[in-house]
């Protein structure tokens, strides 16, 4: 038996941040998806990087070289990695069945995007790539941030958790007793980390001591 490379044994996930607020869950996401080591497709749309230099620190550039090398700065890793994707670039592996990763993550998913999937929409790489998970029944797992929710919202939800998306709205909850922003934020993460079949330390289970 050959040894697979270490870049083909890991587990691969699409990352899609969008113009919702709530980008921090997207950010801690792809730290915690780097730090276990990963392999991340990373599609940061128009909005989310206005949202991003709203609600943090960072002022992350657009092309995709540059920021690659701006997110090295801020959460280490190995070279291979991460591979950041333009907003149309219908070469990169999410834009195809034969190339997707098994598992897409849109986080924070915010209503224009719920829409687009729901309605089979492929205007820009996001879209297209969750297109791709949809009719590839691979996982997509929408972290929706909004609220209220309106009729349509409800009514694209449904439709898309009848294609087979997991519909993941970012509701931390509360028994954890979080003490910081980040607690809360964690609380979120840690069950997308769940889902992904991946380890996680973030929140301690249901009735299990955390000690």
């Amino acid at each position: 038996m050959v040894d697979q490379p270490a870049t083909e044994s890991r587990k691969r996930v699409t990352l899609a941040l969008t113009g919702a607020s709530g980008v921090q869950y997207g950010l801690r996401l792809l730290d915690c998806l780097l730090q276990a080591q990963c392999q991340v497709d990373l599609l940061i749309s128009k909005a989310a990087h206005l949202v991003i230099a709203t609600e943090t620190p960072y002022k992350l550039p657009a092309q995709p070289a540059k920021l690659a090398e701006a997110l090295a700065g801020i959460y280490p890793h190995a070279p291979d990695q991460l591979n950041v994707y333009a907003r149309e670039d219908w070469f990169a592996p999410p834009a195809s069945g034969s190339g997707a990763a098994s598992s897409m993550v849109v986080c924070p998913c915010s209503g224009g995007t719920l829409s687009a999937l729901a309605r089979g929409a492929s205007d820009n790489l996001i879209e297209r790539a969750g297109d791709v998970a949809l009719k590839e029944r691979r996982q997509l797992i929408l972290v929706v941030r909004e609220m209220p929710l309106h009729q349509v919202h409800l009514e694209n939800m449904l439709k898309l958790s009848q294609m087979g998306a997991t519909i993941m709205p970012a509701s931390p909850g509360f028994y954890h007793h979080p003490d910081s922003v980040e607690a809360m934020i964690d609380f979120v993460v840690a069950r997308v980390l769940d889902h992904l079949g991946l380890p996680q330390a973030l929140v301690p289970r249901w009735g299990v001591d955390p000690d």
